[in-house]
């Protein structure tokens, strides 16, 4: 959905390394608490959550910039450093559903005695030390959340991915002992595979640093370099757009295109009768000084008329979506990208509008 708005920019973001730069695994920063992340980024990336306000990202906040190969490998890192190797039984991860599908794969993907995934945190009951993933605005359906469990023994890790103002408003400046976020979900630059956390402790952050430095000895400093020139555009232009409105702003317009994007699709489901969406409250965004609604990245789409498998039906119809059952919901559940490019997007709203379903002596008919 971003390309149009990056090719829009020209040369304005073409980055030159010359074959002899950037060959070494050390960067600039060997005596940080990440030895391997870039100054220019750990510059941008506290200058682009001042200027947003969506998280307390400053060196007088006290918070330690960890960079990873996306927030995936951050997440593995986070649990890495929050699982102490002695205990008597491994950590219990859980996060409210529905979750992000990946959380479950990440957990048990190497049968660590470190962790175990419990699922759900609405269903938590175990004694002992527990994790819990707080994703906020959430993936796959948008909403706000905050801690289920609350029990002295937890430690959070907060996914704030999509707490941008194209995505969300920002109605607070996040403050967390862990905070992930991506550039992928920032800027739309998800081949970069640049993410960072915002760590309160620096043993934490150390011992993130650490698994990092074991499994990818660092991350790719053209990627952080790329990135942090991205960052820094989109911070001046955000400068520039508050004292010019004529001037252009990536937050402004993304978010423009999103809304056009969700009013359309609401469109379509009224319409049809056959799939409902939530809809989100309107509140008032700190960064863009107005009210607005969220307009997540993902749709969660259910069937009206409880067709078990709808994931299923839309791919009879050449819809491409992700079951509900991989997100700890069930398969009336959908999630529906919102952020192809625009021809992809259109056919994906001619399509959905061809569908209607019918209910007739309890059976329903597939038209």
């Amino acid at each position: 959905m971003y390309e149009a708005y990056w090719r829009g920019m020209g040369d304005r973001c073409s980055l030159v390394i010359s074959g002899s730069e950037v060959m070494s695994y050390l960067g600039g920063n060997p005596g940080g608490a990440c030895w391997f992340l870039e100054p220019e980024l750990e510059k941008s990336i506290r200058r682009i959550h001042h200027l947003v306000g969506n998280a307390a990202a400053q060196a007088e906040d006290g918070g330690h910039v960890v960079v990873g190969t996306g927030s995936t490998q951050l997440l593995q890192a986070a649990l890495y450093a929050l699982c102490p190797p002695d205990q008597p039984e491994p950590t219990s991860v859980v996060c409210a559903a529905p979750y992000y599908s990946c959380y479950k794969e990440i957990a048990e993907l190497l049968q660590s005695k470190l962790y175990k995934w419990e699922g759900d945190a609405h269903n938590f009951n175990k004694d002992g030390p527990f994790i819990e993933i707080v994703t906020s605005p959430n993936n796959p359906d948008g909403l706000i959340r905050e801690p289920v469990v609350n029990r002295p023994n937890g430690k959070l890790i907060y996914d704030l991915a999509y707490y941008w103002p194209h995505h969300t408003p920002i109605t607070h400046k996040a403050d967390y002992d862990i905070m992930l976020f991506t550039f992928s979900k920032c800027t739309g630059h998800a081949g970069s595979r640049i993410g960072w956390a915002i760590v309160k402790d620096k043993e934490v952050a150390a011992k993130m640093t650490k698994f990092m430095e074991v499994t990818t000895i660092g991350v790719s400093r053209e990627s952080q370099l790329r990135a942090a020139k991205l960052l820094g555009i989109i911070c001046d232009d955000c400068q520039a757009f508050s004292t010019n409105t004529k001037s252009q702003n990536f937050f402004d317009d993304s978010k423009r295109l999103l809304t056009e994007r969700w009013d359309k699709l609401h469109e379509v489901v009224k319409r049809s009768e056959t799939f409902s969406l939530a809809k989100f409250p309107k509140d008032y965004c700190l960064f863009s000084d107005r009210f607005y609604e969220t307009h997540p990245a993902f749709a969660w789409l259910i069937s009206n008329n409880k067709v078990k498998d709808c994931a299923s039906l839309l791919r009879g119809h050449k819809i491409l979506t992700r079951s509900g059952n991989r997100f700890g919901a069930d398969a009336t559940y959908v999630r529906v990208s919102m952020l192809g490019r625009e021809e992809e997007f259109n056919l994906f709203l001619e399509r959905l509008s061809t569908i209607k379903i019918g209910i007739c002596n309890g059976i329903a008919h597939i038209n």
